[in-house]
């Protein structure tokens, strides 16, 4: 899918699901009730990359765990909403407090209770493993499922499309 440079230019902040985006979708629990998800290195990368690059990310998720306030400090997303029954409602204290119009975000999601929030935003995102609803409903479904590189390009289609690539990796192209 072709997304054409006056999408991607006014993107402010980036909100990304976390169960089927950031993860694979599975929750592990164990017997004494211990939660474990499987984040990409590459993923939480990509968000340091794209703050460094000025943009703002987000973690919006209908259900609430410790496990993902930990991801969030390690990356230093600020914004996370935990518990989201209503994505939309939440999405729209977002746009409030963070001054934001819908032209101004993008949203990764992939199941149903992220459609809303798709439908409104300047560039809604997909994994390859997303349901079809929401594959339809996006403006650019991934080459890469959800939990394995998804978001790392996500994350690249926004800085390349931007022009903005070259200098947030350029610490890494000098010798």
């Amino acid at each position: 899918m072709k997304i054409t440079p006056d999408r991607l230019a006014p993107i402010k902040l980036v909100i990304f699901d976390v169960d089927g985006v950031l993860t694979d979708g599975r929750i592990i629990i164990d017997d004494q009730g211990v939660e474990s998800k499987f984040f990409n290195v590459r993923d939480g990368h990509g968000i340091k990359l794209l703050q460094r690059a000025g943009l703002q990310a987000a973690f919006l998720t209908g259900r609430q765990s410790r496990v993902v306030d930990r991801r969030a400090e390690e990356l230093g997303v600020r914004l996370v909403y935990q518990g989201a029954k209503n994505k939309i409602e939440i999405y729209e204290q977002i746009l409030a407090e963070q001054k934001t119009a819908d032209s101004e975000v993008a949203y990764a999601g992939d199941d149903l209770v992220d459609l809303p929030v798709m439908r409104r935003v300047g560039l809604a995102l997909t994994p390859a493993d997303a349901i079809d609803e929401v594959k339809a409903a996006a403006h650019y479904v991934c080459r890469l499922a959800g939990g394995h590189g998804a978001a790392r390009e996500m994350v690249e289609l926004i800085l390349k499309g931007r022009g903005l690539w070259a200098s947030v990796t350029a610490c890494y192209h000098q010798s």
